[in-house]
Parts: structure tokens; C-alpha cells; sequence
């Protein structure tokens, strides 16, 4: 009874085993039938860096910019210390930026920046981190759908800014720092007029105290700027709330004195909303 106890407990080990190698086997076939289905053929495998760049050129000249990134992220990670991974960098941000991948294209140069800061194409790359932040309408947008502007901040305006001014800084004699010159100017009165609107909003509250202060640094911080005439109209008219006559009166004879046919009213400035339109601005 013993041994037939023991050769019955075998045959059910046995048995066991067996059915555990069948299931194993079983999930292993499908397991490699769904990976054999999903895997994507490379055909770029085994090409040289030199193959991929001219791959990636020929796919960028005709707009197709996922495989252009594929064949340029390929080179990044395959060849990463050739000459071709430093253009492919370049190329990379590129890319990413003209397919609509605006955080993809600024990573790209920030990496680029941080891995080749003597590069000689870091011009370029100066100038098109200027262009991705420079956003006019996408910037201001919300303003014309009636958001609180003192919750907002234009930062992208603001790093495009830095990013044309250390262009012309560093560069002046690059090919870029004319064009960076032209949108600098803009710039400077965007981000000042963004100062004046939220003056106004806090002059249309009652906080004239803190439209007063938003009015000083335009005329601080962006001096010669256009917009520095509204920030004297805005001063003006929240000093006379508070009935500071000196001040007031201080206010409006810097303005007559900078701006002896300007054109700005205080009744257009505080009352009608159609001056503040992004898209009107030179």
C-alpha cells in the first residue's frame, strides 16, 4: 500500500509538471505571436549616420516631419558623439517646432545649449527659441476672452524676449540680429502695454494705489516705449481718485512734456476696450 501510495504520488507530480511546461509553453507562443505582430520593421536598421542625416533632409524638404524626427532621434541615439548628432540637434528643434511640438523643440535646444555652448550654430539656436515664445495672439488671447489680467503673466513673451537680446548681445554680426532687432522692439511694448491693461483693471476696481504702481513700471522699466504715454494717462487719472493734486498735476506735466500731441484721452483709455487689440500693434 505503501509503494503504490508513492507511484500514485509520482504519476500526480509528473502530471503536474507537465501541465505547468504546457501552460508556459503556451503563454510564451503567444507571447512572441503578439510581439511578432506589434514590432514595427526598422528599415533604417544597420544605416550610418551620414544615411539617416540625408534620410532625415530629404523627408524635412518635403514636410514629413515624424520620420524626419525618427531619422534624426535615430542618429541622436545611435551616433551621439559624430558631427552629425550636434546638426541633428539643430535639425531636431527644428522639426519639432515647424510639426507643432513647441515644448519637444524648446527641450531640443536647451539640450543643445547645455552639450555644445561654443557651437557656431548657437545663433540659430538663439534666434529660434526667440521665434517659438514669440507668440503675439496666442500670448494675449485670453485678455480678448475677459480673463483677469492680474492672473496673468506673459512669460513666453518674456523668454523670447531674453533669447533675442542675448542673440544681439553675443551675435551681433550673425545673420539673425537684424530680423531679432525688429521683434525685440515689438516685444518691449508688448510686455510694457500687458502693464497697462492690468493698471487698468485695477484703476476700473478702485485699487488705484496698485494702478499707480503698475503705471510707474512702464515708465521705469520700459522707457521710450509707446506705451509709456497710457501709463501716464492711467497715473494721472489715479492720483486725481485719491485726491493727490501734486502728484496728479506731476503726472500730467511729464506726460504734456514727453508727449505734446499725443493723442491718448483718459476717457478712450478707461472707458473703451477696443485700444487693447494685440493684433493692431506695429
Amino acid at each position: 500500500m505503501i509503494f503504490r501510495t508513492a507511484a500514485l504520488s509520482n504519476r500526480l507530480s509528473l502530471r503536474a509538471l507537465l501541465l505547468r511546461l504546457a501552460v508556459a509553453l503556451s503563454v510564451t507562443l503567444a507571447v512572441a505571436g503578439c510581439s511578432g505582430t506589434d514590432t514595427k520593421y526598422d528599415k533604417t536598421a544597420g544605416w550610418s549616420a551620414e544615411q539617416l542625416y540625408s534620410d532625415a533632409k530629404a523627408e524635412m524638404d518635403a514636410g514629413g516631419w515624424g520620420d524626419a524626427r525618427d531619422r534624426l532621434t535615430a542618429i541622436e541615439s545611435r551616433y551621439p558623439f559624430g558631427v552629425y548628432a550636434q546638426q541633428a540637434l539643430i535639425d531636431l528643434a527644428y522639426v519639432n517646432w515647424k510639426d507643432g511640438e513647441n515644448e519637444q523643440a524648446l527641450a531640443a535646444i536647451d539640450r543643445f545649449q547645455q552639450m555644445y555652448p561654443n557651437h557656431p550654430g548657437t545663433d540659430y539656436m538663439l534666434y529660434l527659441e526667440g521665434l517659438i515664445n514669440f507668440t503675439p495672439a496666442s500670448a494675449f488671447m485670453s485678455n480678448l476672452t475677459g480673463q483677469d489680467p492680474a492672473e496673468r503673466d506673459p512669460k513666453g513673451l518674456r523668454a523670447s524676449y531674453e533669447a533675442f537680446n542675448e542673440l544681439i548681445k553675443r551675435f551681433p554680426e550673425s545673420k539673425y540680429t537684424p530680423d531679432a532687432q525688429q521683434r525685440l522692439t515689438w516685444l518691449v511694448n508688448a510686455i510694457a502695454m500687458n502693464e497697462v491693461h492690468v493698471a487698468r483693471y485695477y484703476y476700473e476696481r478702485g485699487a488705484y494705489v496698485a494702478a499707480v504702481n503698475r503705471a510707474q513700471t512702464v515708465i521705469t522699466d520700459f522707457e521710450g516705449a509707446p506705451a509709456a504715454e497710457n501709463a501716464l494717462v492711467i497715473m494721472s487719472a489715479s492720483y486725481d481718485k485719491l485726491g493727490m493734486a501734486d502728484l496728479k498735476n506731476d503726472a500730467d506735466r511729464v506726460l504734456k512734456t514727453n508727449y505734446p500731441d499725443g493723442t491718448v484721452t483718459e476717457n478712450e483709455l478707461l472707458t473703451d476696450k477696443s485700444w487693447w487689440n494685440p493684433f493692431s500693434w506695429k
